[in-house]
């Protein structure tokens, strides 16, 4: 079993995974790589350190779907959904302090704090009920937002992410072992790690490039904070403040989610699993992506008071 840091971003504590393929002789999905990016006007909220967040708001409907992206990505990485929904919901996509156009004057890189960051977006918006869709420690973080909004909230669907929830935390010197690398030679560590970890061999081999580029041009010192508190993360006080379903759409890359054991911790959890995909399948196979993606969607929105 090879530990490494895919079980943290994966959301995540630093657990044994193995390096998953996908299903024997699997073709690459078409990726999103080179979708257009939507265009809407940039916004600014402030958290609650007065860090400046950039969001944008796409459409005007009741339900408001809440864009949350992962570690050392930014709000790009939702280009192919945001028009995918944008008919059918008030569509938000924002950068996390210290990713992308958002402020990066702060000193606690924490998932406590990126998910004031989420509930200062969502006290902008004049919806009364979001969704929060968060990829890889995205999730954790919408987790944070989410007990932080309380009634606001209608659900909380993760994206490759909670595969740790009801796991003990990983010892602090097996943190510190993993992480050493990219403390020391931050943009050599993610070459040797997303491509290796974070995709399936048969990827398309430019958003391979495409994707690890972008996330070795992270501020090291905001990465490597906000992987250390993802890996600190107690989902066992974290989960009792928040009373809406959870759902996860994952890929098999390290093997299935464990849903029996996350139910122990949240009940009624489900995970629909994408198969041969890796930790990108929102755009990898955007398009199978967005049709689950928008069915669960609209389960959360059925649900809801008319």
């Amino acid at each position: 079993m090879i530990r490494m840091l895919l079980a943290a971003l994966l959301a995540l504590s630093l657990v044994g995974c193995q390096r998953g393929t996908g299903p024997a002789g699997s073709p690459a999905a078409a990726p999103a790589a080179s979708a257009p990016e939507p265009t809407a006007p940039p916004q600014s909220a402030s958290s609650r350190d007065q860090v400046q967040i950039e969001y944008r708001v796409y459409g005007d409907k009741p339900l408001a779907v809440v864009l949350i992206h992962g570690w050392s990505c930014d709000s790009r990485y939702w280009r192919a959904q945001v028009g995918a929904l944008a008919a059918t919901y008030t569509v938000v996509t924002l950068d996390l302090a210290g990713h992308g156009a958002s402020g990066g004057n702060r000193s606690a890189w924490t998932m406590q704090a990126y998910g004031e960051d989420v509930a200062a977006v969502v006290r902008h918006l004049s919806n009364q009920r979001v969704v929060l869709v968060g990829h890889s420690m995205g999730g954790p973080v919408a987790l944070e937002a989410a007990a932080l909004l309380g009634d606001r909230v209608a659900g909380v669907i993760g994206v490759d992410t909670f595969r740790s929830i009801g796991l003990p935390l990983p010892p602090r010197a097996q943190v510190e072992h993993q992480i050493e690398p990219f403390r020391t030679n931050f943009v050599a560590a993610m070459h040797a790690f997303v491509p290796r970890y974070l995709f399936t061999p048969h990827a398309d081999a430019s958003l391979v490039r495409q994707v690890t580029d972008e996330m070795s041009r992270e501020p090291p010192a905001v990465a490597v904070a906000s992987l250390d508190s993802l890996n600190a993360l107690d989902f066992s006080a974290l989960l009792p403040r928040i009373h809406v379903p959870i759902l996860a759409i994952n890929s098999d890359l390290g093997g299935i989610t464990d849903a029996e054991r996350i139910r122990k911790s949240v009940p009624g959890f489900q995970v629909i699993t994408l198969p041969g995909d890796g930790h990108f399948l929102m755009l990898e196979d955007a398009q199978r992506f967005n049709q689950i993606l928008q069915r669960e969607l609209a389960t959360f929105a059925a649900s809801l008071p008319r």
